[in-house]
């Protein structure tokens, strides 16, 4: 008798643990609902551009990617993303996947245009730019340095 009850005293303070740990984590990761509206971009490649990652207009975060689809059309990689309702993104907005260093992190960039007409809901962004290869790069800055007479033209 005396050993059910200390198993149902440890049960109930294992879960009051666990209950506080979920409650304390989710207080700590800032998870909210994806609200607002939705828009797309089509790219050329997404360089690892994930569902989750941030859409941000001049650093600041204005929303997330919400879905990475390939269009069966135009072979395209269509980006959805969830854009903060207090937002309005201008009609001749460019968007670009960016890195947030060198270790690798992903977001996509706006660059609000100058237009007054806004997008909507399930509005596309028409100018978009696929993300720099950086081991293109670095191989065609070596390639141009060993293709150079004396070093010094790139």
């Amino acid at each position: 008798m005396k050993r059910s009850v200390i198993e149902t005293v440890l049960g109930a303070v294992v879960l009051l643990v666990a209950a506080v740990f979920l409650f304390y984590s989710y207080k700590t990761a800032n998870v909210r609902s994806v609200s607002g509206y939705e828009i797309v971009a089509d790219f050329s490649g997404i360089g690892g551009l994930a569902v989750g990652d941030e859409v941000q207009i001049s650093g600041v975060k204005v929303g997330s990617v919400t879905a990475v689809k390939l269009d069966a059309e135009s072979y395209l990689a269509r980006v959805h993303m969830s854009i903060d309702p207090d937002i309005e993104i201008p009609e001749d907005t460019a968007a670009l996947i960016s890195s947030e260093s060198l270790l690798g992190g992903k977001y996509l960039a706006l660059e609000p245009g100058a237009s007054t007409e806004m997008l909507g809901k399930g509005g596309r962004v028409p100018y978009t730019q696929a993300p720099q290869n950086l081991e293109q790069l670095l191989g065609q800055f070596i390639f141009n340095m060993q293709n150079s007479d004396d070093g010094s033209e790139i």
